[in-house]
């Protein structure tokens, strides 16, 4: 008897619904990727932006050309991130612009 309680307890709470529906929102606030010395942030944008904010991008310590091809090829084979692999040239022409 003494278990009975708190598992019926238990779940009356999990059964329960939750108090306010649950969202993910993603903002856009920060807008998109500027261009960089002169190099397009269109690939960047179209790619990076799926699950990245602009802030989150620019943020980034300086890493070498390898390091962010690296960094893709990471975000395309581990995460899955529908990256084009066409766009890559671009998407590391934006990041190492300097």
């Amino acid at each position: 008897m003494r278990l009975i309680l708190p598992l019926a307890a238990v779940a009356l709470i999990a059964a329960a619904p939750p108090s306010r529906p649950l969202a993910v929102t993603l903002s856009d606030a920060e807008g998109l990727l500027p261009e960089r010395y002169g190099v397009s942030a269109d690939a960047a944008n179209a790619n990076c932006l799926a699950c990245h904010s602009a802030a989150m991008i620019t943020a980034q310590p300086r890493l070498s050309r390898v390091q962010w091809g690296e960094t893709i090829a990471k975000m395309r084979n581990v995460y899955g991130a529908p990256i084009d692999p066409s766009d890559d040239k671009a998407i590391l022409d934006w990041l190492v612009a300097d």
